[in-house]
């Protein structure tokens, strides 16, 4: 009877501390979309404003699809965001977001 208690209790903990765990990842996420989704948005204006040439005229048209295309999904747009120096690497350790981070990428791998 003991046995059974004890185990109930290390799985009700191990559950609230999964629980703790989701809840920081959908933090992480949120930050992302609030946070550095905006800046993503206004570097990728910048870069096709100053790439813009005769040959690739980088219309609105192309910014709207390119804007679509990386901020889509919050594995493309922590790429882009790391890609283009908007954050680094130890601003997500510092921050507590290194683990979070790698789940992300993990789990949208496929969308990468």
């Amino acid at each position: 009877m003991e046995v059974i208690i004890i185990i109930a209790g290390s799985t009700f903990l191990w559950l609230c501390w999964q629980l703790i765990q989701a809840k920081k990842f959908t933090k992480f996420k949120q930050r992302i979309e609030q946070e550095i989704k905006p800046q993503v948005i206004e570097r990728i204006i910048a870069n096709l404003d100053q790439q813009r040439s005769d040959l690739f005229p980088n219309n609105d048209c192309h910014q709207r699809a390119t804007i679509y295309y990386w901020t889509q999904y919050k594995s493309r747009i922590l790429k882009v965001a790391l890609q283009q120096e908007i954050i680094d690497k130890q601003w997500l350790k510092d921050t507590g977001n290194w683990r979070n981070s790698q789940h992300l990428f993990h789990i949208e791998q496929d969308l990468l």
